[in-house]
């Protein structure tokens, strides 16, 4: 029957921490959905099965950046050309920067469920904004890129436990290393020769980029705002060529933050619906909505993929 369907990811960062959790939602749940907590990309392909064959009307994520796009990627599998329901962004991991971005209230997952339940039982259509997503080899996800943002998130991952302080000290021993051009930030600034070839008839290089990266929402985490351009034209998301020295990025970090761009002559920037980029590397290591992957090949694609509709529980 039509109702509430939860992905709880007990692996989430702050979900590890509370294992009673899916059954503690289960009971505020009650009549109105279900829980599943899959433990594979196999049980999660036969929760999404359950729940087309159910017709649930929204489909809460409990966990962070890395569970929404795995989760949305496998709905979208199942559902084909089917409309996902409407996506309730439950929070849970270490980075929520998609809920962030979106409006989503601060908060765990068992009272962002009861927001969720209040509005569904007024009314099952809840408020809820529109948001594409990007599409990147098999992968669906909000925000993408190469060189120095998939730099950054490999070596955030290595300092310690995964958490917003963890973020920021990453971040500030890249500042302090680029000016004094330290083996710290040569290695999170190792960037990428490539070309980029643009589907409005553009074309970027061959050149060599401190980063490449794309998304369909503004922030990228860390409250900074790199893509302010990114809700510019609908079905179409923000492409950033960046090439400026790792001095010149650190300088207009503030700018970023504030969404005003980068300075003139430190990056590319187009509004597109395809890119490709070639390079000839034998395999790319990019980012996907705060997870780190490896493309097989030289060559990626990105494109916009879908628009989802994600409850605000305003």
């Amino acid at each position: 029957m039509p109702g509430i369907g939860v992905i709880y990811n007990r692996k989430a960062g702050r979900n590890r921490r509370d294992p009673k959790a899916p059954y503690r939602l289960a009971r505020r749940l009650g009549d109105h959905g279900t829980v599943v907590a899959p433990d594979s990309i196999d049980a999660l392909m036969r929760a999404a099965e359950d729940f087309r064959k159910f017709d649930i009307d929204v489909l809460g994520i409990a966990g962070g950046d890395g569970t929404n796009h795995v989760t949305l990627t496998g709905f979208r599998d199942v559902y084909g050309s089917v409309p996902l329901p409407t996506v309730a962004l439950l929070r849970g991991g270490t980075m929520n920067t998609v809920a962030n971005a979106i409006g989503v209230p601060p908060g765990r997952p068992d009272g962002l469920l009861d927001r969720l339940v209040l509005r569904y039982l007024e009314t099952p259509r809840v408020p809820t904004v529109e948001q594409w997503t990007i599409e990147v080899g098999p992968s669906l996800g909000f925000m993408w890129g190469l060189g120095t943002v998939a730099n950054f998130l490999t070596m955030y991952y290595e300092s310690g436990v995964p958490s917003p302080w963890t973020g920021f000290k990453t971040l500030a021993r890249g500042v302090g290393s680029a000016f004094v051009g330290g083996p710290y930030v040569k290695r999170m600034t190792r960037g990428v020769h490539a070309e980029v070839e643009l589907d409005n008839g553009e074309h970027w290089g061959p050149r060599d980029f401190f980063a490449i990266a794309g998304a369909t929402m503004r922030e990228i985490g860390l409250g900074f705002k790199p893509f302010h351009r990114a809700h510019e034209v609908r079905g179409a998301f923000h492409l950033l060529g960046i090439y400026a020295t790792p001095v010149q990025f650190v300088l207009d970090l503030p700018r970023i933050h504030r969404a005003e761009g980068m300075r003139d002559g430190r990056a590319l920037e187009s509004i597109v619906r395809r890119a490709t980029v070639r390079t000839d590397q034998s395999q790319l290591q990019y980012m996907i909505d705060g997870d780190v992957a490896t493309h097989p090949s030289g060559e990626i694609t990105v494109s916009i993929g879908p628009s989802v509709r994600i409850a605000t529980m305003n």
